[in-house]
């Protein structure tokens, strides 16, 4: 299989990554992502990976606390699977830097835009945590931000749903999976695979989307190959 894409930011949530568990980490799961990243830097494919944090935190979700505090929280929470993530990943033999949005020089990079492509170039994966660093933008605006500061190819929307679907496939047993879908109709028909800012970001900056689950075999890589699996949003 040959890759379409060079560049790619692989946005997981941290659903995904708890796996069966529903919260904190899965190591199966790391695993299987660590060993798909792996084959796309074999093929040439130089990958950023954004981390989300919902497996141990979400700031939006809590309903008393002060929403910035309960941001941050949620941005450390994205520090504890990149981690994670790079431990696995260095594991399986693939090099790995951590950069993060919230200075933490002990345990990773800061995040330098430069150093970041530099990284890339040589093959080197950079996983981006804690976000865009501010509270009130979600993980899938800091992957749409990263995106466009790396210029990526496109975003790889990793989740545990396989596609974009017209309703809420969990509740509604005839929601209908979308194949195509453009930035406006995340937008305007409010699909909630991407919340409004992120999805704005990408169509100003003519970044592609691909959504598909993360726990199909390979699907990873077969994204990164241009497959028709899961929804393409362009």
């Amino acid at each position: 299989m040959e890759p379409k894409y060079k560049r790619v930011v692989l946005k997981l949530s941290g659903e995904a990554l708890a796996g069966e568990n529903r919260f904190g980490l899965s190591e199966e799961m790391l695993n299987t992502v660590a060993h798909q990243i792996r084959k796309a830097v074999e093929m040439g494919v130089q990958v950023a990976v954004v981390v989300g944090g919902g497996n141990f935190w979400r700031g939006r979700a809590s309903k008393s606390m002060d929403r910035a505090t309960a941001d941050y929280m949620g941005m450390l929470a994205t520090c504890i699977n990149a981690l994670a993530l790079q431990d696995s990943l260095e594991s399986n033999g693939v090099p790995t830097r951590v950069q993060t949005a919230i200075e933490m020089k002990e345990i990773a990079e800061p995040y330098i835009r430069r150093r970041a492509i530099s990284h890339l170039s040589k093959n080197i994966v950079v996983i981006f945590a804690a976000g865009t660093g501010n509270p009130f933008f979600s993980t899938d605006t800091a992957a749409a931000l990263r995106a466009a500061e790396i210029e990526a190819d496109v975003i790889l929307l990793a989740k545990k749903v396989d596609a974009v679907y017209d309703d809420d496939p969990q509740v509604n047993a005839d929601a209908k999976p979308f194949d195509k879908l453009t930035h406006m109709d995340l937008l305007n028909k409010s699909l909630g695979v991407m919340d409004s800012t992120a999805a704005s970001l990408c169509m100003d900056n003519h970044i592609p989307i691909h959504v598909f689950s993360l726990n199909e075999q390979d699907n990873v890589i077969k994204a990164i190959c241009g497959e028709k699996i899961g929804t393409i949003v362009e």
